[in-house]
């Protein structure tokens, strides 16, 4: 097979990541762990080491060109570039759309989100156990963290810089972990509706470069998802490595503290539906408890839909990785 054929493959998978993770209650790593990429993944992450890129940037200024391009082989760059370009075509693609559904229908795009997290936190109750008092314990506080936050982000959490840097740190570390979301911690953490509008308006103004208009907007706008986007880079050099560690030293409670900070969180959607009702100056009426619960139903069938494919073993490997073999 040919080096453009595989790459094409991993970009694709990249996309299908980045959809996922755009959305709250969908987890860009277990489709990585669906389409086989997973276990490639968490190697190349935590291969990303600060002592690493710091031996990297010593061989680059002495010219040693051997040293880097060992280095960077350690590091599978190929894959993590192609892999990132495809979750950032499919996150910005995503995000712009969703950002535009907020301004026009919010209380159903919330509905949506709910059944999204609800469903999901349900499946994966199934891998919950409540034997001993150190897994109940994670659960309650679990539980009580994300409810707790979720309805005080809600109202009280500003979109500052510090802020948007702790949202990317934490967001970004729902990769390493298959049923965690880092769009449902970005509606926990009360950035998920700001950021989706902060990143359209970006790709906007670099659009309006490209066409001729100048770059002012372009510095404005970059500046919150600069400052995202750092932390995200900070969360890989530490937290997702500290997640992954908490995961392989004891799997059964940290999955029983996840899949209660996903129930949790189910007050997160409601809280911002209350919210972009206010500020409309409505108040929860049959019709929108009606909406909100239907389009909730639509988001119960989509997670549905993705557990069916799961549990039939559906691999998305493309034809050329089989010819390959």
């Amino acid at each position: 097979m040919t080096t453009t054929r595989r790459m094409v493959g991993i970009y694709l998978r990249g996309f299908c990541m980045g959809a996922a993770d755009a959305v709250p209650g969908v987890s860009g790593g277990t489709i990585a762990l669906l389409t086989g990429i997973y276990e490639r993944l968490i190697t190349a992450i935590t291969a990303l080491t600060v002592s690493r890129v710091h031996r990297l940037a010593h061989d680059a200024r002495d010219g040693n060109r051997q040293a880097v391009v060992r280095t960077l082989t350690e590091l599978d760059i190929g894959f993590l570039v192609v892999l990132g370009t495809g979750i950032a075509t499919a996150v910005v693609s995503v995000l712009r759309l969703i950002s535009w559904l907020l301004t026009v229908s919010p209380v159903e795009v919330y509905g949506f989100f709910f059944g999204l997290i609800g469903a999901s936190a349900i499946i994966l109750y199934r891998d919950v156990s409540l034997e001993t008092w150190g897994k109940r314990a994670a659960v309650v506080v679990g539980f009580l963290f994300a409810f707790v936050g979720s309805g005080y982000a809600a109202t009280g959490v500003s979109t500052s810089l510090p802020v948007l840097f702790l949202a990317g740190t934490v967001a970004i570390s729902a990769m390493v972990l298959p049923g965690l979301s880092g769009s449902l911690l970005l509606l926990v953490l009360g950035q998920y509706e700001y950021m989706s509008t902060a990143l359209s308006r970006f790709t906007d103004a670099i659009l309006a470069v490209l066409q001729g208009g100048g770059v002012g907007a372009v510095y404005q706008s970059a500046i919150p998802v600069v400052t995202f986007l750092l932390g995200a880079v900070v969360g890989l050099l530490s937290v997702a490595h500290a997640v992954r560690a908490a995961f392989k030293r004891n799997r059964e409670v940290t999955v029983a503290f996840l899949v209660s900070l996903i129930f949790g969180a189910l007050r997160a959607p409601v809280e911002q539906a209350s919210v972009e009702l206010a500020a409309m100056g409505m108040n929860w009426t049959r019709y929108w408890i009606r909406s909100f619960i239907l389009f909730a139903i639509v988001g119960v069938g989509v997670v549905v839909i993705l557990e069916w494919i799961s549990t039939r073993d559906v691999q998305f490997e493309s034809i050329t990785e089989h010819q390959a073999d």
